[in-house]
């Protein structure tokens, strides 16, 4: 954090320097291709990316409009450019038309008046409760709350992404059963109006029983060589550069 100096922003551990939320899933379709897809942009998408030496994001997901989970969206251009062709966003419409206004010299070219190198995006509406199938393996977006805002989390095979959630709703709750890997939000010790706080986390693991859960969107207040140790069994904290193979995805 900006101007702190608590044990965990001076830390020395890799684990605890920590980026904004995003997630890359990877798979080998049904076509026999490599996909690879991001959750969310984060602000640090570009180095991001340069330090994982990530070649290829075949599109996007987004969960919500907060500038964490999407500020990141300019650098998706050099994929245009290293790949030759547009990169697909799937988001909830509200999303959609929130990123028409706030980019707009991304979607408005007569704003683009130095004809400036900008992303080309190819842009899909989402819904919970909805299935898209890409390269063979279903993604399913999954209604949670941030507070009172409405966001996505995503399922995907064995595998499910909450992050940003104070709540899970009990219609979500049964697309969240027999999962290999749930990520779930786990901001701080403390309640916290918008996230869920580690106890509230570690009771939605108990309630989901995945064989394995991560915490993410992880606050300054936790230090990663502290808690680690203190989590049940199969629950851990998820890293910057974390790689983990999920079964139940193709």
């Amino acid at each position: 954090m900006i101007g702190c100096t608590c044990p965990v922003c001076t830390s020395t551990d890799p684990r605890d320097d920590r980026s904004r939320p995003s997630v890359m899933l990877e798979y080998v379709g049904d076509d026999g291709r490599l996909w690879r897809w991001l959750i969310d942009t984060a602000p640090e998408l570009r180095l991001q990316m340069i330090r994982h030496q990530v070649m290829q994001v075949d599109g996007v997901f987004y969960t919500h409009n907060h500038a964490d989970h999407i500020f990141g969206i300019d650098d998706l251009r050099r994929f245009n450019a290293v790949m030759g062709e547009p990169v697909k966003v799937f988001a909830e419409a509200d999303v959609l038309r929130w990123m028409r206004s706030t980019f707009r010299y991304v979607f408005e070219p007569e704003l683009n008046v130095n004809q400036s190198f900008i992303p080309n995006l190819a842009l899909n509406v989402i819904a919970p409760g909805q299935p898209v199938e890409l390269g063979g393996q279903e993604w399913l977006p999954v209604r949670l709350m941030h507070g009172r805002l409405p966001i996505l989390g995503f399922r995907v095979g064995g595998m499910a992404y909450c992050t940003d959630c104070s709540e899970i709703p009990d219609a979500t709750i049964p697309f969240l059963e027999g999962l290999d890997l749930l990520v779930i939000d786990a901001l701080r010790y403390r309640e916290h109006p918008t996230h869920l706080s580690v106890d509230q986390a570690l009771a939605w693991i108990e309630r989901l029983r995945p064989r394995r859960a991560l915490f993410t969107h992880i606050a300054h207040e936790i230090c990663h060589a502290e808690l680690s140790p203190r989590l049940p069994a199969g629950v851990g904290l998820a890293y910057d550069g974390l790689v983990i193979e999920i079964r139940g995805t193709t």
